[in-house]
């Protein structure tokens, strides 16, 4: 069976419905309403401060919904902490504790093993291939509060890939990372996309949100959700953004910045 025919039958990877999203009783972004397929990538696109993360950190469980309903994977969000990799844009690992690079990386299989599980060759290749994609392989026995801010995100990235997860959500994955870097990761996503596994990934990049297969802009609401070509659009890169853009030789290029206009 084809790896989309799987994950046509699988159910799609995420589900929200009238979702308000935010932090104890303060709403940040309101009336989310959307179904992710398994093997699409949907990027949330905003400024910073938009909602982007509250939303990422809501389907990851890290904090609950204030109302309407989520799903993800068929449950609800942590009920199979497994099958869901998730990157925060900060790492409380990357100085407070003396840990490797490969020690970071071979994090992401502890959900797998549980609290007694030891690591066995199928753990140990998935680490060894996604340190060895983004390019962290010769420095996986250094200390990671001794990388460089790049060096460390790539770490990261390769965390979040080796966990061979069914959903991965990634909070500006493409921070401090080199044009190559870039290029590398998003790569992964596409091949991770093929497999079946569905991938949302915040962003204020908007080149990289018409690569995706759908676009959620916020703006502390929902500006536009739907196909990334069909909803970036000089109107809703307005409310989004405070800029007005158009497409050229099927880009997304800014024409003009509205002064006076907060999307904060």
């Amino acid at each position: 069976m084809s790896p989309a025919l799987r994950a046509a039958e699988a159910g799609p990877a995420l589900v929200a419905s009238a979702l308000s999203v935010g932090y104890q009783r303060e709403v940040v972004v309101e009336n989310i309403a959307l179904e992710l397929g398994r093997g699409r990538v949907l990027a949330l696109v905003g400024t910073n401060g938009s909602g982007k993360s509250t939303f990422l950190k809501t389907i990851a469980g890290l904090i609950p919904p204030l109302s309407g309903s989520i799903e993800v994977l068929g449950g609800r969000p942590l009920a199979a902490p497994a099958k869901v990799a998730y990157m925060g844009q900060f790492h409380p690992s990357s100085g407070a504790l003396p840990l490797r690079a490969i020690d970071v990386v071979r994090m992401a299989r502890f959900a797998k093993l549980g609290l007694v599980g030891r690591r066995g060759s199928e753990d140990e290749e998935a680490v060894r291939v996604a340190m060895e994609i983004m390019g962290v392989t010769e420095f996986a026995r250094s200390p990671l509060n001794t990388l460089s801010g790049g060096q460390r995100q790539r770490v990261f990235i390769a965390q979040a890939f080796a966990r061979d997860a069914e959903l991965i959500l990634l909070d500006e994955p493409a921070t401090n990372l080199d044009l190559p870097s870039r290029e590398t990761y998003r790569r992964l996503i596409r091949e991770a996309a093929a497999r079946g596994t569905a991938v949302v990934v915040a962003t204020h990049d908007i080149e990289e949100a018409v690569a995706c297969d759908y676009a959620l802009l916020l703006a502390h609401r929902v500006v536009a959700f739907g196909r990334g070509r069909e909803v970036l659009r000089a109107e809703t890169l307005l409310s989004t953004f405070g800029i007005v853009g158009r497409y050229q030789e099927g880009g997304v290029v800014v024409v003009e910045r509205e002064h006076g206009h907060d999307c904060e």
